[in-house]
């Protein structure tokens, strides 16, 4: 089973397994047959749903998977600042670097760039108190 996201979230493009006495399924690259038909059609509707979707909603919905990344790993113990920061910093390289190309998104990403940063270093701050530097 794959999926394919969209604006409107994640969507499960359905395989069906063969039966008994099914022949094995086609290789890859193979011309489209049987159910593969099925899934491709499902997979050219979603391509149709996510191309009438405004760009700026797709690239906000993006920005804030990178918001749930960096908070993922600030929040695992010990905190990974490493992938935070190269979350925080992607988010960051997005919500500056467009601006208000983002549309009625850029407010409300700017505060989630900027509570996001706060929380980096309020995290990094008590991870010096809970797991001090070996020397």
């Amino acid at each position: 089973m794959s999926s394919l996201w969209t604006p409107s979230g994640e969507h499960r493009v359905e395989h069906e397994e063969p039966g008994p006495g099914a022949s094995a399924p086609p290789p890859p690259g193979s011309p489209p047959g049987g159910d593969s038909e099925h899934a491709q059609g499902q997979v050219e509707a979603l391509r149709e749903r996510l191309a009438s979707t405004p760009a700026e909603t797709v690239i906000a919905n993006h920005c804030y998977g990178l918001f749930e990344l960096a908070a993922i790993y600030l929040s695992v113990s010990p905190p990974q600042f490493e992938g935070a920061r190269l979350a925080i910093d992607a988010l960051g390289a997005l919500v500056d670097g467009l601006g208000d190309r983002l549309g009625e998104t850029t407010g409300p990403l700017r505060d989630a760039l900027a509570q996001i940063r706060l929380a980096y270093v309020q995290v990094e701050a008590a991870s010096s108190v809970t797991y001090p530097a070996t020397e």
